[in-house]
Formats: C-alpha cells, sequence, structure tokens
C-alpha cells in the first residue's frame, strides 16, 4: 500500500543551515496497517507524513503508493488516495461556512467538480447520518457555521470530512495535540471506528505515550531522521509506558 524507498529528505541543501530530516528511510506499510509514529523534536515523523502525502517531495528515493510511482505527484494529485488531519482543529475548514458547506467542499476534494454536490436531499442525509454517529448533536445543526464549534468537535467533523468519499490512506498529523482530554478521547474513538469501518491504512504521530500505546498495531519509534525501532502488534502489546520513556 506505502512504500519509500531509500528516502532522504535534505532541507536548505548546501547552505549553513542545511538539515537532513530524513537519512535512507526505507518503510513498507501493507493495507489495512495502523501505524504509530512517535519520535522527539526533529525525529523527521512530520517530514515522513509530508512525504507521503506529497506535501514535500524527497530529495532522494521512491514514493510508491498502490504499486503507482508518486514520488513527483504534488499533494493534490494524491488526494485521491491520501486524506489527512492535521492537530490545529482550526485548520481544513472553511469557519465562515456551515457544516454541510464543509462537507460539500470535502466531497469536491475527490469528485469532478460540479455545483450540484451537497444540495440534493440525499447528500443532506448521509451528512446527517454520518455526523449523528458521533453522539455529539450536530446532526440537527447542518446550517450552523463550523467555525462556531469547539475544537473537538470540529476535529471530530474533520475526520470524517477526510474519509467520506473514496480514501485508502489516513494520515494522522497529531489530531489531538490542541485538545482537552475529553475531546481527544472522542477524536481518538472516531478516527479508530472510522479507520476499522473502512479498512483505511493509517499513520498517526502523537507525543502522546498513553495513546501511542492504546491505538494502532504497529509502533514506529524514529531519531536522527532514521527508523530506530519497528515494533509489530505483539511486540507493542509487551511494551510498557517505563520502557517507552526510555526511549526518549
Amino acid at each position: 500500500m506505502i512504500e519509500l524507498r531509500h528516502i532522504t529528505k535534505i532541507f536548505n541543501r548546501g547552505q549553513v543551515n542545511e538539515v537532513q530530516a530524513l537519512d535512507a528511510v526505507d518503510l513498507q506499510i501493507k493495507k489495512g496497517e495502523y501505524v504509530v509514529l512517535v519520535g522527539s523534536n526533529g525525529s523527521g515523523k512530520t517530514t515522513l507524513l509530508n512525504i507521503i502525502a506529497g506535501a514535500v517531495l524527497p530529495s532522494e528515493g521512491q514514493v510508491v503508493l498502490h504499486g503507482q510511482d508518486v514520488t513527483a505527484l504534488p499533494e493534490y494529485k494524491r488526494s485521491r488516495w491520501v486524506a489527512r488531519v492535521f492537530q490545529n482543529p482550526l485548520g481544513g475548514t472553511a469557519p465562515e461556512l456551515s457544516i454541510l458547506d464543509n462537507f460539500r467542499l470535502a466531497a469536491l476534494r475527490t469528485q469532478r467538480k460540479r455545483l450540484v454536490i451537497g444540495i440534493d436531499e440525499k447528500f443532506k442525509k448521509r451528512v446527517k447520518d454520518q455526523i449523528s454517529v458521533l453522539g455529539l448533536g450536530l446532526e440537527d445543526k447542518l446550517q450552523q457555521p463550523i467555525g462556531t464549534l469547539s475544537g473537538g468537535q470540529r476535529q471530530s467533523l474533520t475526520m470524517l470530512m477526510s474519509v467520506m468519499d473514496h480514501t485508502d490512506i489516513l494520515l494522522l498529523d497529531e489530531p489531538t495535540a490542541a485538545l482537552d482530554p475529553k475531546s481527544a478521547t472522542v477524536v481518538m474513538q472516531t478516527a479508530e471506528r472510522l479507520i476499522a469501518e473502512y479498512g483505511l491504512t493509517t499513520v498517526l504521530i502523537t507525543h502522546n505515550m498513553q495513546e501511542s500505546l492504546r491505538y494502532g498495531n504497529r509502533l514506529i519509534h524514529m531519531a536522527g531522521g532514521k527508523i530506530a525501532r519497528d515494533l509489530d502488534a505483539e511486540a507493542k502489546g509487551k511494551l510498557g509506558l517505563k520502557e517507552m520513556v526510555e526511549w526518549f
């Protein structure tokens, strides 16, 4: 599903502020795997996610999705396969538009650009049914501007919007970093349900040690632009919080 072949990323090459963010990383992620990425700031986690998404192109190496070399494809051309949720609940949506209009924009991400998307009653019912599963009471507030919602509500809706149309890969970039514990739990439980329901291949970046142990079936620890540890589900299940903290 996702294959990174000898990925190297150097920022500001040849300049005094040159930084090697990734150093010849090889990584294969199978369809349906839920990979959690952990590591200190500057370890290369976000750069790795950006390279999968196409937001950053590698200095060297290949990115392969679905067996197709997409190394040179920009982010918008990968959107048919890849959805992403960022840590800032204020990002990824149009705050002045209604909940329904934001879902309409999300539908346009993978479909041909037609003005009728989101206008008919079928689409409205689909959105309402999806939102009702959250249990937040937002299904009856489709015309409310999304910018008036709490961070947790907004992030949960963003999660739904990211997978509402054909998506195979879900990238979660610290989606709970800006949320209170209760909202964070709702968002992560929403993600877990959607991942299972749609069989998504998922990569989660988190600095929350409890989340890294609770979620996912594979754990990757990055350090110095390399993969320092790669634990499968069995090894991850035996890992304790104390041992993990010692990595840092």
